[in-house]
């Protein structure tokens, strides 16, 4: 974990400090190849794309050099024998390519029903207020569109100039995030509190998929030992119970909010044996992976979907016990 974190604070200096820029359009993306050095931004942008498909998510694709690509792209190396340093070597590309041939921008034709909503346009900071409401939708169309696709709505917008986001019929360049069929042979999943991750594992300890998640914190630790998946809830509402004392919610009465992606548990719950433990989506995908939570397992909307469509009932989950970690912030 501390190599990793080198390797970030690297990457990071890296970045500030200037890496190369090339114009990010459909072609110079898909046709972008590995050259020496740290990745230019179509190189990135294309691994962090490949990447999420094979179900070494990066979180957030946002074409940006972060501590969730290093680690999608350790992990990856590591599932692949690879020397795991979280640098995109040669061959770490070489292998990374040969998983698909398929391009990774297409074009996309917004529909009406992209456009329709319904959504909610104002969403309170405070869990109480949010209550309030009858619905925890997406706050625009672009933000629908930007999950769809797992990029950053300014990614999105950079990759789209000039276009409105408000016409049905208008052609958009996006990721293509089809990560194909659930993997089969699944024994059990694995929730590393220490780098942060949630790993998918066959029988023989293979990799399958790993997705960057906040687990816990040092006020409000997520469990240990040995759980088991019980159900897997989408679209769920989210229950406060006063005995969480969560920091921020000044009721003293349980409430409940409206189901939505914008939800504080986001668009899935996968319930755990342990009492009120579970594995959820996240309504601010940007901060998965960087910032620690009330307890539970907080993982992008897509990539706990992409998990529920995996478990079943009675699907192992691991605990692997933290030895180090800073908090930024909390979430539920």
């Amino acid at each position: 974990m501390i190599r990793l974190l080198l390797v970030f604070v690297a990457l990071l200096a890296f970045a500030c400090g200037g890496a190369r820029s090339a114009k990010l359009d459909l072609a110079t993306v898909n046709q972008a190849q590995f050259t020496a050095g740290e990745p230019n931004d179509p190189t990135l942008l294309k691994a962090q794309i490949l990447l999420d498909r094979a179900r070494f998510s990066p979180g957030l694709i946002d074409g940006r050099l972060s501590e969730n690509f290093a680690k999608a792209v350790g992990a990856f190396q590591q599932a692949n024998g690879l020397r795991s340093d979280g640098k995109l070597t040669a061959e770490t590309w070489s292998k990374l390519t040969a998983t698909s041939a398929d391009p990774v921008l297409v074009t996309y034709e917004v529909t009406r029903k992209d456009l329709r909503g319904p959504f909610t346009r104002r969403i309170p900071a405070r869990m109480e207020r949010m209550a309030r409401l009858r619905r925890l939708a997406y706050r625009n169309a672009v933000e629908k569109l930007a999950e769809r696709f797992h990029v950053s709505e300014k990614l999105l917008r950079m990759l789209n100039p000039g276009v409105g986001f408000r016409r049905p019929g208008k052609t958009l360049i996006v990721p293509d995030v089809g990560r194909g069929d659930p993997p089969a042979g699944v024994a059990r999943i694995e929730v590393d509190k220490d780098a942060r991750l949630v790993r998918v594992l066959d029988p023989s300890g293979k990799w399958l998929a790993v997705y960057p998640a906040s687990i816990g914190s040092d006020e409000n630790p997520a469990p240990s030992g040995t759980a088991e998946v019980k159900r897997v809830v989408r679209n769920p509402t989210y229950h406060y119970d006063p005995d969480f004392a969560f920091k921020g919610v000044k009721t003293k009465r349980p409430f409940t909010i409206a189901a939505g992606p914008n939800n504080p548990v986001g668009s899935v719950w996968i319930d755990l044996s342990i009492e009120s433990y579970g594995i959820h989506g996240s309504p601010e995908p940007g901060k998965v992976g960087t910032t620690f939570s009330h307890g539970c397992i907080r993982l992008t909307n897509w990539d706990v979907e992409d998990l529920g469509s995996i478990v079943q009932p009675g699907t192992k989950v691991e605990f692997k016990d933290e030895t180090a970690g800073a908090v930024d912030e909390l979430a539920p």
